[in-house]
């Protein structure tokens, strides 16, 4: 049951990337939801998960791109990745 919420959560943060991909403006609330979340599941690279270090780069991006906007590509690469996380936490 907790792997399904947070794939949900993985899903969400895609999302939320996509919306800056195309230009759209989601809320503040929304953004900081996502990095507080990606954060906290990326410190379970403590216990030797490597793909909770995309989380932790996933969250340091969301948070950059409060304040700037960085290279697409480097945001396509987070929504699909972290959108193939949630899909895989759901089978």
């Amino acid at each position: 049951m907790i792997v399904k919420i947070l794939g949900s959560a993985d899903i969400l943060s895609s999302l939320v990337f996509l919306m800056l991909i195309f230009g759209m403006h989601p809320f503040i609330y929304l953004v900081m939801f996502c990095v507080a979340v990606l954060f906290l599941k990326g410190m379970f690279i403590l216990s030797g998960n490597v793909l909770s270090l995309f989380d932790l780069i996933a969250a340091f991006l969301l948070v950059l791109s409060i304040f700037f906007a960085p290279p697409v590509f480097l945001l396509w690469i987070c929504a699909f990745l972290l959108l193939a996380k949630g899909v895989v936490s759901f089978l």
